[in-house]
Parts: C-alpha cells; structure tokens; sequence
C-alpha cells in the first residue's frame, strides 16, 4: 500500500522520490510544483468530460467513464511511473490528495515501484506558499540604478549557494517597460508564486535571504503582498556605479532590437515626455544606443530615486558595485563566498 507523506516531506525527498503530478495538462500549465513532472491521468478534454458527467448523473458513472478512458492507458502510464523512478521510488500527487493520485499510485505499486502519495496533494502545496510569505523573513535587499549589475550579482550569489532569489528570472522580465523582450512568455500568477514559495522554502533556516529592490509589480505579475512588505521593510544595500559604466555595461549585455526597444519607448512615452522621447526615438533610428540608453536612465534613475525616498533612511546604506562582494561578505560572513 502506498505510504501517504505530507508535503514538506515530498519536497524534502524529491531528489530520490520523483514528484509525480498527475492532473491535467492544463492544471499544470496554470502552476505546479516546480520539479514535478506532468504525467496526467485525464487530459484536459477527459477531465472536463468527466466532471460533467459527475454534476449531471452522479460519481458511479462518472468513475465508470474513467475507468473506460483509463483502461488503454494503463500500459503506457506504468512503463512513465518506471522510467522516471529512482532506485524503484516514485511520488504521486493530484489537486488535493483523492482519487487520481490514489489510483496511479495503485498502478505503480503494481509494476513493483515503492510508492508515496501527497496528502493534500496540490492544494497543499498552495497552503505552505502562502504561509512562507506570511512568515517573517531576515531580508535583505539588493539596491541600486538601473545598469549596476545586480541582477548578475544576485545570480552569482544563487551560484554560490547564498540564500538569494531572482525575481526578475522566475517571473521572466527585467522589470522595466523594456524587461520583455525575451521570447519566453511570463508564467501566470499562481506559478510566480509557486517557485517564489519554493525558493523561500529550499533557502537555508536562520541566514538572510537577498532579494533584488523591485517594485510590487514585475511586468503583469505582482509579488505576493505580505512578502512584499517584509521586503519594503527590510535592510537595503544600494550599489552605485557612473553612469559611463552603467550605460557599457547595458549595451553589452543586452542586444537591442530597435523595433522592440521601440515598442517599450512607446508604453513609458507619457512618463518620458514627448521631448525626450522623440530625442530618444531619433537616437534609435540613427543607432546612437548610447545616447538612447541615457535618456532612458535618466527617467528610471528618477523613479528609482523617488521610491528610494519612501523607505526609511536608516535601512538604507550605499556602496560601491566594484565592492560589494566585500560588503556582503561582512553582513553575511560564511554565506558568501569569497
């Protein structure tokens, strides 16, 4: 028989228990637990059909409806349950612990997999987010103009093992009217949260969490409030660089695609004013990337500025980008690498 384990025990053990979640594909495209691997019992057309038949004629047919929709699966699930084991171990999880993760756990078991099941299966997943935003977090903050590196610095701190979170890289977006320019759309609301709850839970009891300075908003997607707030609240280590070497450093990291960037002029036009937007659209057609990148920075360097005037001036200290590995490790002692 299956052993039923909690969720922080699936996650615990999900590097030799693969996480298995067997709702519909389209269940998982809305959020899932990050390093699950989707191996759905019921499409999405199955599932809905199912559930009408529930609503409109009661659970005995619809099981019976499953069970003929599942039967010529059963091969091929049992042999997925088998290739993605490790060391004969699986865990199986559906929306909130019922009858679909109890019925392919039932399958694994019988091709000789030891099988666990999530009590409370997604669902409980979503509860332990929420209650990781709500609980108090040692946070501190990494500050500073648009072009000081700290998105390169916190993905080196990430490298490093530090306890350090990449919004911008889970919601897919630089945080900017030009942040989305990669291909790769955003993720919905629900999987923003997901591996944002996920990343607070993987990071270490007892040490600092660094999170890059954003605002609530990282293109459509917002941060959860009560974390947001303990990010308002907290410490702030605002790195400083000149503007000469903040305007090379963005132009040899980020390729410029003039329609793109033009597109993004146009949705902060209002903000930019209508005299330096039109310099910065000449700019861009003359390929002056430089001059463009100026006239941007100093809208953004503005509105950094004005956010930076609501916090408290006694959480705020500045130092230099060059230098920040050594302000970090003197906050942070053994965390940091050198």
């Amino acid at each position: 028989m299956a052993r039923q384990i909690s969720i922080r025990e699936a996650l615990q053990n999900q590097q030799h228990a693969p996480l298995i979640d067997v709702r519909s594909e389209g269940e998982f495209a809305q959020g899932h637990i990050p390093g699950a691997i989707s191996l759905p019992l019921f499409n999405n057309a199955e599932r809905a059909e199912i559930g009408t038949l529930y609503k409109q004629q009661g659970q005995q047919p619809a099981i019976l409806r499953g069970l003929g929709i599942v039967g010529p699966k059963m091969q091929q699930l049992a042999e997925s349950g088998l290739a993605h084991a490790r060391d004969g171990r699986i865990a199986v999880q559906c929306w909130r612990g019922g009858m679909r993760s109890a019925s392919v756990a039932w399958l694994f078991e019988k091709v000789g997999l030891q099988v666990d099941t999530v009590v409370g299966g997604y669902k409980a997943f979503r509860r332990l987010c929420l209650e990781l935003f709500s609980t108090p977090h040692d946070i501190l903050i990494l500050g500073g103009k648009t072009g000081t590196r700290k998105t390169q610095i916190l993905q080196e701190l990430i490298a490093q093992g530090a306890n350090a979170i990449d919004l911008e890289g889970m919601a897919n977006h630089r945080g900017s009217a030009f942040g989305s320019f990669e291909t790769v759309e955003q993720p919905t609301q629900e999987h923003f949260e997901n591996q944002l709850g996920y990343a607070i839970l993987r990071c270490h009891t007892g040490q600092k969490i660094i999170v890059e300075d954003e605002s609530m908003l990282i293109g459509r997607l917002h941060i959860p409030q009560p974390f947001w707030l303990q990010m308002r609240a907290a410490r702030v280590m605002v790195l400083e660089w000149p503007l000469e070497k903040r305007v090379q450093y963005l132009l040899q990291t980020y390729q410029i695609d003039p329609e793109r960037f033009r597109k993004g002029l146009t949705s902060i036009r209002k903000r930019l004013g209508d005299d330096r937007y039109q310099r910065a659209l000449t700019a861009l057609a003359e390929e002056r990337f430089d001059d463009v990148c100026l006239l941007v920075l100093d809208y953004y360097d503005r509105a950094y500025g004005f956010g930076l005037s609501k916090r408290d001036p006694a959480t705020v200290q500045y130092v230099s980008a060059d230098d920040v590995n050594n302000h970090l490790r003197a906050v942070m002692g053994e965390e940091v690498n050198p």
